[in-house]
């Protein structure tokens, strides 16, 4: 008679696909210093919270059962970029302290038509 073959172990079924943690602190748009963005999310009411430590830099947000703290951070992004589409590029500096004198206009002459 023969002996019984061992059956191969089978690796657990966490141990292969073990989820690495999301970030929950992020860098700030303005400030530009890590771990300065913190998330708080209230689930039940359905808002989530964006601020910086360093400049008070605030952002709110929809949430729900589906959104982390990355996906309000990606949101923020977002809005920040659409606002800066949508102002007016910055007017240039004069060089001089000195006030300058509004541009004169050219008068023209109806001498002509006589």
């Amino acid at each position: 008679m023969g002996k019984r073959k061992k059956s191969s172990k089978k690796p657990a079924p966490n141990a292969a696909r073990r989820k690495q943690p999301l970030d929950t602190t992020f860098t700030c748009l303005f400030c530009h210093h890590d771990n300065s963005v913190t998330v708080r999310m209230d689930k039940k009411d359905g808002v989530a919270y964006l601020s910086c430590k360093v400049c008070d830099q605030r952002y709110q947000g929809k949430v729900n059962h589906l959104t982390e703290p990355i996906d309000i951070y990606a949101e923020w992004m977002d809005a920040c970029d659409a606002a800066q589409d949508e102002a007016p590029p910055p007017r240039p500096m004069a060089s001089s302290s000195r006030p300058r004198a509004p541009p004169q206009r050219a008068e023209i002459s109806d001498s002509d038509d006589d």
